[in-house]
């Protein structure tokens, strides 16, 4: 079993920043490849970022791609997105997924995920 917890959202301006945690436990953190959705009022679930097992791979989607960053510490056991030039569009619940799948290098979609955190939300104001 893996819980992951998510925290670090909260309200900011269009053109600021904000970085999201998320904290797992349970299980050998540096065995998953992580991921970051985050779903909008009204709309599905999207996939946000992706990174490997050791941090050394990242993916993106087309839209967050030169404003957020993941990244990961495996000592810590904590998976980060730092968010950076945020705009309107990007206010959404976000959720941290851990792979424990071992075939899995970068997920970028959600049925590759096993477990998933219960969200932390984002609002950029403009």
């Amino acid at each position: 079993q893996v819980q992951l917890v998510e925290s670090g959202g909260g309200l900011v301006q269009a053109g600021g920043s904000l970085r999201l945690s998320c904290a797992a436990s349970g299980r050998t953190f540096s065995n998953y490849a992580m991921g970051w959705f985050r779903q909008a009022p009204g709309k599905e679930r999207e996939f946000v970022a992706a990174i490997s097992r050791s941090g050394g791979s990242t993916a993106y989607a087309d839209s967050v791609k030169g404003r957020f960053t993941i990244s990961r510490d495996n000592a810590k056991n904590t998976l980060y997105l730092s968010m950076n030039s945020a705009k309107p569009e990007d206010t959404a619940a976000y959720y941290c997924a851990a792979s424990t799948s071992t075939w899995v290098i970068i997920g970028t979609r959600e049925f590759l995920y096993d477990y998933w955190g219960q969200g932390t939300r984002v609002t950029v104001s403009s």
